[in-house]
């Protein structure tokens, strides 16, 4: 059991400094690939919604369902066409996010009874949230190679650290091992 998980981690690892490599030496693939990622669930939601037109019963679900499906193969064809407009509009998504996410953080640091150590970590979290937001808001373009930069910078720690776990987890495996074995 501990072999297949310290080699599940052992590839994991390799695959993620390998995505952390290429994401920091080209972030405009990576942003391309997410692109073509979010094109990719575009065609696919289309496809479940038109399933679903064609399997109900009621003219104003099936009117609801045909609308939903358009609509995303119209997104899935639009971010394959102008991909630099879709990886704009995905940043300022993500902008968007971060402050939405960095004020409700920083309003449940003002909670009641809530201990200052959680407080501190609640305003410290969203102020960080809140600025990352505001920076993407107001470079969007820098901001999308950015974010492809600290995916790539965080699959390769990441990595390192699921390689760091394999190796941990065959030592003591291998120590396990030379305990249970009977004495001679």
């Amino acid at each position: 059991m501990f072999s297949h998980l310290s080699s599940s981690l052992l590839l994991r690892g390799v695959l993620g400094i390998a995505v952390g490599v290429v994401s920091v030496a080209w972030p405009g693939i990576t942003i391309g690939a997410f692109v073509i990622l979010f094109a990719v669930y575009a065609f696919m939601a289309a496809g479940t919604d038109l399933s679903r037109a064609f399997r109900s019963e009621s003219a104003g679900r099936v009117i609801g369902y045909l609308l939903l499906g358009v609509l995303s193969i119209a997104a899935g064809i639009g971010a394959l066409v102008w991909p630099g407009i879709t990886a704009l509009a995905l940043t300022l998504w993500v902008a968007a996010w971060a402050l939405a996410t960095g004020v409700v953080e920083v309003a449940l640091a003002f909670r009641p009874a809530e201990p200052a150590g959680e407080r501190a970590l609640w305003s410290l979290s969203g102020l960080v949230s809140v600025g990352l937001g505001v920076v993407l808001a107001i470079r969007p373009d820098l901001g999308a190679l950015t974010l492809a930069t600290v995916f790539g910078l965080f699959s390769i720690v990441h990595g390192i650290s699921s390689l760091v776990l394999a190796v941990q987890i065959r030592s003591l495996t291998t120590e396990a091992r030379q305990t249970l074995r009977p004495a001679m």
